[in-house]
């Protein structure tokens, strides 16, 4: 009968193998990426909610006035407007990325500079598109 050899573990098994939030604070840069992480799960989940609306369009009269109606109370206008300022986000920083992967603005300073740009204007178009957008119409 064979006996199987145990792998070995050495010391080096019991430290983290990438650095851990617990090790460095947050800086910019690393928040940022989450949060754009982040904005695109949640634009995957506004796209099914879109697609339910397609689809309630689709079905008729009846199906898309309910859609409405459910848009239009307190959730619904908070998940309309979660979607939106995600999306804001998301294209913002995108842009960033785009001027990224064309080799622009990869310098720290640079770096620093664009993302609290990004943040500025998420703020202003985010707070200009919820007062406009969630305006009573009456």
């Amino acid at each position: 009968m064979a006996v199987e050899a145990q792998p070995k573990i050495s010391n080096h098994a019991k430290r983290p193998l990438s650095p851990h939030l617990q090790v460095y604070k947050p800086q910019l840069t690393s928040m940022m990426s989450i949060v754009h992480r982040g904005t695109g799960v949640a634009l995957c989940a506004g796209a099914v909610l879109i697609a339910f609306g397609l689809l309630a369009l689709a079905d008729g009269y009846e199906s898309w006035t309910y859609f409405r109606a459910q848009c239009g109370t307190l959730i619904g206008k908070l998940v309309i407007s979660a979607f939106l300022l995600a999306l804001i986000y998301h294209w913002l920083n995108g842009l960033r990325h785009l001027g990224w992967d064309a080799g622009y603005g990869l310098d720290i300073k640079t770096t620093y500079t664009t993302g609290k740009l990004v943040a500025i204007l998420f703020a202003v178009i985010g707070a200009a598109l919820l007062y406009f957008g969630l305006r009573s119409t009456t």
